[in-house]
């Protein structure tokens, strides 16, 4: 389209959800200079284009509306006309490929995409590629949810919208970003990571790789290096020795997804200011390796997107679901332990939620199927913490311990009926150390709503931990059938070498 003809930002399209109840920003591109009219139901706003030909203008908050209406933007002769736009709750919900995991690949498919009749449930796909720089345009179209639209639909933000649509009765937007194998730091902006000290190193190594890709004879360097490998993985596999590690790369693409900042700038950036109520964010088995890290990613993130955004919307995300073999020994080391431990401490940030779904993964696939559950359990922190409604939305959380003899006391929150999933059968999951660090299988017994710990060698307990394993065996819930969060009371480093000899503070 011509620069002279005026022009909405990409996700302005036919099918689309607009928020309601708050000023909705609507912007685009026409001639510099050039007076814009945007008409909306009754309202009708008028602005000028800038020098760069962008224009923007801020509708007053829209009622519900399952209405089907027309968004019509004229600049003298020119005219755009939006089709079919209704007014609801509209959510962002981003992430890696368990966000991107479709309708068509979950449990029960075919049952879920013939009942699948909800055209007042549209998704967004934003299509746009990473980027080195943030984008002012985007890709992506809208779509109105029905049988024959829903199998690529996202499967965890379809059945969390699809809950919110049962029971709020309006219209449901979800605008869907997500890139699979993609790490957290991708979808940071750039300008936020260079303020945090703790990521300077992985900024640094980048920038670095970069450099290094951009030189001419980086391509022969890179193929010299992948056949040493490969004849080193032969020669291992011969010798039935270990194999060498992966090398490391001779320099990394600067459009790579997984760079730094590149998927703010092409996803996320030309969403700027679009209104919304909130983000629900599926993400982090590419993070597994730095847990620690994530602690600070994690919450950098949220605070980046508001700050872009200039308002503090709610923001929940999926804690990482049992995965991988399960180990019979409680001091197994845990990447994905370390990394849920990581995604509970993001709760310290204000207007955030955290499910829990321990129960929902599968030791053999990465991507768990009962996406069902997943929405639903997003859908019940929303209800409750969004909009207002007395249910509980969460499993037990840990609150505080007191060490009483040879026994340890756990008091939880949301523990209202506190109880094993199988009914009667004993509490499974809880890990007991005294002073040596030595971690055993501890007992477990439900008091109210507290539980109790202990293990009957074990004279001098000095810390509890409670589904600290990639795949950990538990069952202790709430009268919602609830998962508990797991949890450790100690801060012992996971390096046992230089493990302190002291549990972390707070024991009463």
């Amino acid at each position: 389209m011509a620069r002279a003809e005026v022009r909405l930002a990409e996700i302005f399209n036919d099918h689309m959800v607009l928020q309601r109840d708050r000023p909705v920003p609507v912007w685009g591109w026409a001639e510099a200079g050039r007076a814009v009219t945007v008409k909306f139901g009754s309202q009708t706003k008028t602005t000028r284009t800038g020098e760069n030909g962008r224009w923007k203008v801020m509708l007053d908050p829209l009622p519900t509306s399952e209405l089907p209406q027309n968004l019509m933007v004229s600049a003298q002769t020119s005219v755009a006309v939006v089709k079919d736009v209704v007014v609801g709750e509209v959510w962002l919900c981003a992430g890696q490929s368990n966000m991107g995991m479709t309708v068509k690949n979950v449990r029960n498919a075919e049952k879920e995409i013939k009942a699948a009749n909800f055209p007042l449930i549209r998704m967004y796909f934003v299509r746009s590629p990473a980027a080195s720089t943030p984008q002012e345009h985007g890709q992506g179209l809208w779509h109105a949810c029905a049988p024959r639209t829903v199998p690529n639909f996202s499967a965890t933000a379809y059945f969390f919208g699809r809950a919110l649509h049962q029971r709020l009765k309006v219209p449901v937007g979800l605008i869907h970003a997500s890139a699979g194998g993609t790490k957290i730091e991708a979808w940071t902006s750039l300008a936020a990571m260079e303020k945090a000290p703790e990521l300077q190193p992985l900024l640094d190594r980048w920038r670095r790789d970069v450099a290094v890709f951009e030189q001419p004879d980086h391509l022969p360097r890179n193929e010299a290096a992948k056949k040493e490998w490969q004849d080193a993985v032969k020669a291992a596999i011969s010798a039935k020795q270990p194999l060498p590690p992966t090398p490391a790369y001779l320099g990394r693409d600067p459009l790579h997804p997984n760079r730094p900042g590149n998927l703010f700038n092409g996803k996320i950036a030309p969403l700027i200011p679009f209104a919304f109520r909130g983000t629900i964010w599926y993400q982090g088995e590419a993070n597994v390796a730095n847990g620690p890290l994530y602690a600070v990613q994690l919450p950098l993130l949220i605070q980046d997107w508001r700050t872009r955004w200039g308002a503090d919307f709610p923001f929940a995300w999926v804690q990482l679901p049992n995965f991988m073999k399960r180990e019979p020994d409680p001091d197994a080391a845990s990447t994905w332990a370390r990394l849920r431990e990581a995604q509970s401490q993001a709760l310290s940030v204000p207007k955030t939620g955290m499910t829990v779904n321990i129960d929902l993964g599968d030791q053999n696939d990465v991507h768990a199927k009962n996406k069902q559950e997943i929405g639903h359990r997003l859908a019940l922190w929303a209800r409750a913490e969004v909009y207002g409604e007395k249910i509980e939305w969460s499993g037990p959380r840990y609150q505080s311990h007191a060490i009483r003899s040879r026994e340890v006391v756990i008091q939880f929150s949301h523990a209202q009926g506190l109880k094993t999933k199988d009914g009667g059968a004993a509490v499974n999951g809880f890990a007991l150390a005294d002073g040596t660090h030595h971690w055993r299988w501890a007992d477990a017994r439900i008091e109210g709503g507290q539980v109790i710990v202990s293990h009957p060698e074990i004279e001098s307990p000095a810390a509890v931990r409670y589904a600290w394993a990639n795949n950990p065996e538990v069952n202790l819930v709430n009268a919602a059938g609830l998962p508990t969060a797991p949890f450790r009371t100690d801060d012992w480093p996971m390096d046992r070498a230089s493990r302190p000899q002291t549990a972390k503070a707070g024991a009463e």
